[in-house]
């Protein structure tokens, strides 16, 4: 597994769109902070690009500022703005060559798990799930969560806990972190940014979906093997999930409990991870020992 180098005071943070549009001044607030952390930024045209479409420029122009962003020696790690969705209309034009000699560690979560899959997938480097630009704003750059990004950033190992669930799997395990959005996951499958997952701890999560379409999904990756051999599950956060007019007659904790239900590995639900402000940040590749018990959970990074 290769981890790109930890941030020391001074290197520079890009921070780029690489899927959908984020006005300029939603990101004031995190430039900010990460200055005040002691690291420049860089920040890109895409952030507050003048295009009028979803996206943050066109295929091109979003492509090309990734890719000199990847390239750039001077640039140590890369926070995208924001997600939604586009970056994989663009991921497999990019060229990887300069990254991989100097790799660096590429910040954010949602439709940024194209990202954190193809990374894995095809060259074996880590990246950080983690909050993204607007996550700053609202005092989010004081809360714990962001402060989780800080503290990765520097090289230091988080351990996270978080109280019990009386829909949990008891029972411990280690593996290499591996994850992120469902729906990105399930649409990774059969792609060249496809992802193993037999000895992982897997952590999915999901923001606005239909019931019956997260159902959909989870028996995507169930019939696909992605959970008949990981070593652990983490359900984070399903946020704003809708039901149809005639209801699915299942709730999303229901819907999640029944696909784990035949789990003999831990299964752990409700962790802090997730497109609110409860999202920690996550080392994709990193290796992590989860711990569900009666009493408490922990994830913790070894």
């Amino acid at each position: 597994m290769i981890f790109p180098p930890y941030l020391k005071k001074g290197d520079t943070i890009g921070i780029t769109c690489p899927a959908g549009y984020m006005a300029a001044e939603k990101a004031e607030t995190c430039i900010t902070t990460l200055q005040s952390w002691g690291y420049n930024v860089m920040v890109g045209k895409t952030l507050g690009s003048t295009s009028t479409s979803y996206f943050s420029g066109t295929d091109e122009e979003r492509l090309d500022e990734l890719q000199a962003m990847l390239d750039d020696k001077n640039i140590h790690a890369i926070l995208f703005g924001r997600g939604g969705y586009g970056t994989g209309r663009i991921i497999d034009q990019l060229n990887f060559t300069k990254f991989r000699k100097n790799p660096k560690w590429l910040i954010g979560f949602s439709d940024i798990t194209v990202i954190h899959c193809h990374l894995l997938a095809k060259y074996n480097i880590a990246s950080l799930h983690a909050p993204m630009a607007a996550a700053f704003n609202d005092e989010g750059y004081a809360n714990e969560f962001i402060g989780s990004l800080k503290n990765i950033l520097a090289g230091k190992k988080n351990n996270y806990k978080i109280a019990p669930c009386n829909l949990n799997h008891v029972g411990k395990a280690t593996g290499k972190l591996i994850g992120g959005n469902l729906t990105l996951l399930a649409n990774m499958i059969g792609t060249a940014s496809d992802f193993d997952t037999k000895g992982k701890i897997l952590f999915i999560e999901d923001i606005g979906e239909y019931l019956y379409s997260t159902d959909r999904m989870l028996y995507h990756l169930k019939r696909s093997g992605k959970l008949r051999k990981v070593a652990g599950l983490v359900f984070g956060g399903f946020t704003d999930m809708k039901d149809t007019e005639r209801p699915f007659g299942k709730t999303i904790y229901e819907i999640l409990a029944d696909i784990a239900g035949e789990a003999t590995y831990p299964v752990c639900f409700h962790f802090p991870v997730s497109h609110g402000k409860e999202n920690y940040a996550l080392k994709i590749g990193g290796e992590y020992q989860l711990s569900v018990g009666k009493k408490s959970v922990s994830l913790k990074e070894l």
